[in-house]
């Protein structure tokens, strides 16, 4: 059991805002979860995994797989308070799920 957070690195975001837009999707996405895989997720450790795409498109296109596989997640999209633009998408939260499931989603992925 994991989740993953993959973080667009063409923002060029900084330390602290990649870390608080992960931990928005961290939440959104366990907030969708199967009760009973959360169980089993928290049970062995609460894996979590960060990686990077390029690209919004290649955000959007990992979110229709993630909605193909029935898997949770959750799309962050910034305020636009500190460094970004309103309205900007940051990170796609997948998961918590099977690890199996989840790397037919994210395992070509490179860790961030």
């Amino acid at each position: 059991m994991k989740q993953v957070m993959i973080v667009r690195s063409d923002l060029k975001m900084g330390k602290g805002k990649i870390a608080a837009q992960c931990c928005h999707g961290c939440l959104g996405a366990y907030k969708k979860a199967n009760p009973n895989k959360v169980k089993e997720w928290e049970k062995t450790g609460m894996a979590k995994v960060t990686c990077k795409v390029g690209s919004l498109d290649e955000l959007l296109e990992l979110k229709k797989l993630a909605s193909a596989n029935n898997v949770p997640h959750c799309l962050v999209v910034d305020a636009g308070k500190t460094q970004l633009p309103t309205s900007t998408t940051t990170v796609l939260a997948i998961g918590p799920d099977n690890d199996k499931i989840i790397d037919k989603i994210t395992g070509n992925l490179k860790l961030l």
